[in-house]
């Protein structure tokens, strides 16, 4: 059986130290063969740099998806062309920097497919996913039979859409962008393994991330306000999903919910 852990939106500096505490105890307890993590928050709160990139390389992390903050650090431009692991939405236009997809070749002659693709609904306007994911898939086929799609989207609905649309197309359909872990993992009827959203690797008194007192005032007022990330006590989101690599198909879906 393939292992394979995604963990939920890397928030900061308290997500980074979060994963390299927990993803040994988690590749030691759940013997894993491939980690695929969301860093768009990663650097601040917003987007990632190359020295973060290759830190989170350096923790055993085998492919970084990204979403709407991936160019909040002006820097990515440069080096997201030069690292094929790091992927940015797939949906974004034609002559973008970087690409939305990659296979990841493991040890024991596994490829798995992994695609990063963004909602449009209540994000920026990119082309909609649902017209660009069919033809990805079918490029992805040609080298592998696992296929894992990141969607990173803010609307509960088009999440939901996009997992009954891709039911039986995919290995498995799993959300980010929302920092708050859905408990509506399942196996669709089709064979994909789906979850709305992974939640958050970052500090877990806060809001999705942001100092607790910054997000109130901001409610409280409605003014403008220069979000910070929380410190204090952290948490790991994520899935773990086991997959029969001789069927493609997933045997389970299991939530992870780590706290240090």
């Amino acid at each position: 059986m393939i292992k394979i852990l995604m963990v939920g939106d890397i928030v900061g500096n308290t997500g980074r130290m979060v994963v390299k505490r927990l993803l040994p105890k988690l590749y030691k307890e759940h013997n894993l063969d491939m980690v695929i993590a969301n860093g768009e928050n990663a650097a601040g709160g917003n987007g990632i740099t190359q020295e973060i990139t290759e830190e989170l390389f350096g923790q055993n992390i085998h492919v970084i998806t990204m979403g709407n903050h991936v160019w909040d650090k002006k820097e990515i431009i440069n080096f997201i062309p030069f690292q094929p692991y790091l992927l940015r939405p797939a949906n974004y236009p034609p002559g973008t920097p970087g690409k939305g997809y990659a296979v990841y070749k493991l040890k024991n002659n596994v490829n798995v497919g992994v695609i990063n693709i963004s909602g449009v609904v209540f994000l920026p306007p990119l082309t909609s996913p649902f017209l660009v994911i069919d033809k990805l898939i079918n490029e992805l086929k040609k080298e592998c039979s696992i296929i894992i799609v990141d969607f990173h989207a803010e609307a509960t609905s088009e999440k939901v859409a996009m997992g009954w649309y891709l039911d039986g197309k995919i290995t498995a359909l799993l959300g980010t962008h929302t920092h708050v872990q859905t408990a509506d993992e399942r196996i669709l009827p089709g064979g994909t393994a789906y979850i709305t959203d992974l939640g958050m690797t970052g500090p877990r008194d806060s809001v999705l991330g942001v100092k607790k007192d910054l997000a109130i005032n901001k409610f409280l007022t409605q003014m403008p306000v220069k979000f910070e990330t929380a410190d204090g006590a952290g948490q790991l989101n994520g899935v773990i999903l086991i997959i029969n690599p001789d069927t493609a198909e997933v045997v389970s879906i299991t939530r992870v919910q780590e706290f240090i």
